[in-house]
């Protein structure tokens, strides 16, 4: 498997030091608010890199931490008058009822910061015996960036750039304004803890090099997150892990690409974005994590309604097509019709290609494409009246879902029910359209006993009245059926 390696600027073989087993750590959310469209990119990119590995029959130890004390934490809090603790706990457990919709895996370990003081203070205490930072007089402690050479390879940054406008804010007692904070002295009101140099708290960057070294051992395999982490953040933890432990910090850095609005990074600060929330109270969970692997993760995706509801239609072509083979493949009656050789090759072709689309950098995008290639080929021998029958067609569409049931437990998506499903997906597009499921089956009903009485004109009306409504009423063996047009 190749992955771009930040570090690098490549793609790059990736091959785990430790035989079997992998080492990954992804950086959470700051529990302060909701979150957004954003988080739940980044979420379920790594969640599918997990999943793939395993599936390649890796053992994967998965890290990934809570951010449970900060600025913006701290700033909510007295906001709504509540603890720091209180906003933290409150907006973790949403972030769990948001990713499990979304069919985001937990991580094996999820640490969470106010639970690894010591460590941080250990961390802290190493880079001051080792000259590589400083506590102040007012009991911040900084990081000596120029002490560590290699500042600035992550990110492809130099010291005369980052020095250039660097400034020391009013207040801060830094010996050079490209230092970082450690510690922070606590400020009147502030959660805090004790420590060597006064009562305070950690800073960000400190947080993830002491909670993803407790758990794994240095280098780590796959550092993670997105790709405004890189710099300072990615960039920060590296030079603190390497310059308190002498050992490379981690092997892989994986980042992904911004969530854009009209091209413009969708972020909090900004204003201009849409909680999981939102999306949610709109869409399917399946149709958003659809929608967030149908591009490459390091390419920015355009978010809008109108690609949603198209992510839609393409969840939707998907398991009407399942339900269809699957019916198919139930029935008993089969000839002996052979499959064309090419068919059978074309369907190799699309069983080899998802495999190398993922092995190509997660290009999930790609994967998605030979999904629905495969998809597209059950289709033609649907269509085939010779081929449905035949026993060569029923075990091309065996194979095929078999290969579809395979490929959903890496992408997260495919996997449920298909009656079920579409009746969810009819459900949220009455719900877009403001349909009223109760007045739609009134009106069927008053049309079923039109028709008894063979009053066709008042049948048509209804049917007419439906339609007005955005509602399709088909007319089967069954009985009538209706759907969201």
């Amino acid at each position: 498997m190749r992955l771009y390696n930040t570090l690098g600027r490549s793609k790059q073989e990736f091959v785990p030091q430790r035989g079997n087993d992998v080492s990954m750590y992804v950086c959470g959310i700051t529990a302060y608010d909701l979150c957004h469209v954003g988080h739940a990119r980044s979420a379920v990119v790594f969640d599918v890199l997990v999943r793939y590995l395993r599936f390649k029959g890796y053992h994967v130890t998965f890290v990934r931490n809570f951010t449970d004390v900060d600025d913006k934490i701290i700033k909510r809090a007295n906001e709504l008058g509540l603890s720091s603790q209180e906003v933290a706990e409150r907006n973790i457990q949403e972030f769990y009822l948001d990713m499990d919709a979304l069919s985001v895996l937990r991580a094996d370990v999820e640490p969470r910061c106010t639970g690894h003081i010591p460590e941080m203070i250990a961390l802290t205490q190493g880079l001051i015996e080792k000259g590589h930072a400083y506590a102040t007089l007012s009991g911040d402690v900084y990081f000596k960036v120029r002490s560590f050479a290699g500042y600035g390879k992550l990110s492809g940054r130099n010291i005369e750039d980052l020095q250039s406008g660097a400034r020391v804010e009013p207040g801060e007692e830094k010996a050079d304004p490209l230092d970082f904070a450690l510690w922070k002295a606590a400020k009147p009101g502030e959660p805090f803890w004790d420590s060597p140099w006064g009562q305070g708290r950690p800073g960000w960057h400190l947080e993830c090099s002491a909670m993803s070294e407790k758990y794994m051992p240095l280098p780590l395999d796959i550092h993670g997150g997105g790709q405004d982490l890189a710099f300072p953040h990615h960039e920060n933890e590296i030079a603190q892990s390497e310059a308190a432990t002498g050992k490379e910090f981690a092997r892989f850095w994986v980042h992904n690409g911004f969530v854009q609005i009209n091209s413009e990074k969708m972020s909090k600060s900004l204003g201009n974005f849409f909680t999981i929330r939102d999306i949610l109270a709109k869409f399917m969970p399946e149709t958003l994590r659809y929608f967030l692997l149908s591009m490459h993760y390091r390419s920015p995706l355009d978010f809008s309604f109108e690609a949603l509801e198209e992510a839609e239609k393409g969840v939707r072509r998907i398991y009407t097509a399942l339900s269809q083979a699957r019916e198919a493949v139930s029935g008993t009656k089969w000839s002996k019709s052979p499959l064309p050789q090419e068919m059978l090759e074309e369907l190799s072709g699309y069983e080899q290609g998802f495999a190398a689309a993922l092995e190509d950098d997660l290009n999930t995008a790609g994967a998605l494409g030979h999904l629905f290639g495969v998809v597209r080929l059950a289709g033609r021998i649907l269509e085939d009246k010779t081929l449905r029958k035949a026993e060569a067609g029923r075990d091309a569409l065996s194979r095929i879902l078999s290969a579809v049931e395979g490929w959903s437990g890496v992408l997260g998506v495919f996997g449920r029910e298909p009656a079920e499903l579409l009746a969810e997906l009819k459900a949220c597009r009455a719900v877009r359209k403001g349909i009223q499921a109760e007045q739609v089956e009134a009106l069927l009903a008053a049309r079923l006993e039109a028709r008894r009485a063979k009053d066709f004109a008042a049948s048509d009306a209804i049917r007419d009245e439906l339609a007005a409504l955005g509602v399709e009423v088909k007319d089967t063996p069954a009985g009538q059926a209706w759907d969201v047009l």
